[in-house]
């Protein structure tokens, strides 16, 4: 159940303030239809993350030992780093209406934005470190709603609330300690 808890954490610190995340705000104030928002970024992100975690997890089998334990503790405590960087919203996100409707337009938008994110990278990393694809997947899909649900609902309000300053911070203390815990069981 570590691996669940862990991952969720991670994911939904350092889900705020992340371009999918900020893509969610868009998409909600665009087509303010939250349930098939919702649904999409679900789908998208269970995907997703479940072909990063399976990733990690086959990388980690296939490339054992010490100096795997140290690349995966460098790629948390890099991920720190990362996530003192402000994201913003690429030019090429999703415009209009969506001729495939909601649902369809989220889940592929959400697919391809999270694709070489930091929250992919870190469930590619969190796979290999914990060697669980399914509770894995299913703690960083549980820490991406936890941070996109309110974000759909409740729009640009809540970055207004939430300072992400001190968020990205957050994040980055929590991927700092994991670089920090890896690197002790590398050198075990």
């Amino acid at each position: 159940m570590e691996s669940l808890f862990v991952s969720a954490l991670v994911v939904a610190i350092a889900e705020i303030g992340d371009k999918t995340q900020l893509l969610a705000i868009i998409l909600a104030t665009r087509f303010k239809k939250p349930v098939p928002i919702i649904l999409g970024i679900l789908v998208a992100t269970l995907a997703n993350h479940a072909l990063a975690a399976l990733a990690g997890s086959l990388a980690s089998d296939f490339f054992g030992g010490t100096w795997f334990k140290w690349a995966i503790a460098v790629s948390f405590i890099a991920m720190a780093a990362w996530a003192l960087i402000p994201d913003k919203v690429d030019d090429d996100m999703p415009g209009g209406k969506g001729r495939y409707g909601v649902f369809l337009t989220t889940t592929i938008a959400f697919f391809l934005v999270e694709m070489g994110d930091k929250t992919q990278i870190a469930t590619i990393a969190l796979g290999a470190r914990f060697h669980n694809v399914l509770l894995v997947a299913a703690g960083t899909t549980l820490g991406m709603m936890v941070a996109n649900v309110p974000a759909v609902y409740f729009g640009e309000a809540v970055t207004k609330v939430v300072p992400l300053k001190y968020v990205r911070m957050g994040a980055a203390l929590v991927f700092l300690g994991l670089g920090v815990w890896a690197a002790i069981e590398a050198m075990r």
